[in-house]
């Protein structure tokens, strides 16, 4: 998660699994006089299992990561201010299946969802919008990419015959928490 205020902006690690914990988070950082306009929601987490062998437990962490704590940050950042932007991470994986990822598709399907429905609710004081990247290199997708034959089937399918580029994702991010993206 990151929240910005003016120019300065706030990385900050934390379990968003929880909603008191991200109650109390959001205490802090709006505290002291700091008053974010920007939320970046981009915590998550995958587990790369076959959908016949996911658990209870792996599908309960990755929704509760990824969509649950992407509710209940918006919810406390919105709580707080009724200015600003938030900026959802979604992927691409919400559009095009991908095997093995089937909790991970169905958590970053649900924040679509959640971004249009919150976009609707909270206008036209809080602007939301989502990403939704397509291949990029993280530590969460290395697995992937350790995998020659899935690399070569991905690259297969995208046109540019690329994978992303984080400043390519950072730019993006940038505008839509800009001004720039207001009508958005």
């Amino acid at each position: 998660m990151v929240a910005a205020t003016g120019r300065t902006a706030y990385t900050i690690a934390a379990d968003v699994s929880s909603s008191d914990a991200i109650a109390s988070l959001f205490g802090e950082i709006f505290g002291g006089g700091r008053k974010p306009t920007i939320l970046v929601n981009n915590a998550g987490m995958e587990r790369v299992a076959p959908s016949r062998d996911v658990t209870e437990e792996t599908w309960d962490a990755i929704v509760d990561t990824n969509l649950k704590g992407a509710f209940f940050t918006a919810q406390a950042f919105a709580r707080q201010t009724d200015r600003g932007a938030i900026i959802n991470l979604g992927s691409l994986t919400s559009a095009v299946g991908v095997p093995t990822a089937t909790p991970y598709t169905a958590s970053k399907s649900g924040v679509l969802g959640l971004t249009r429905a919150l976009a609707v609710e909270w206008a036209p004081g809080i602007r939301v919008n989502a990403l939704g990247p397509g291949y990029f290199r993280t530590a969460m997708t290395e697995v992937f990419y350790a995998d020659k034959v899935w690399q070569d089937r991905m690259l297969a399918g995208i046109p540019m015959q690329r994978f992303g580029e984080m400043e390519v994702l950072i730019g993006a991010a940038i505008f839509l928490a800009s001004d720039a993206s207001r009508c958005m």
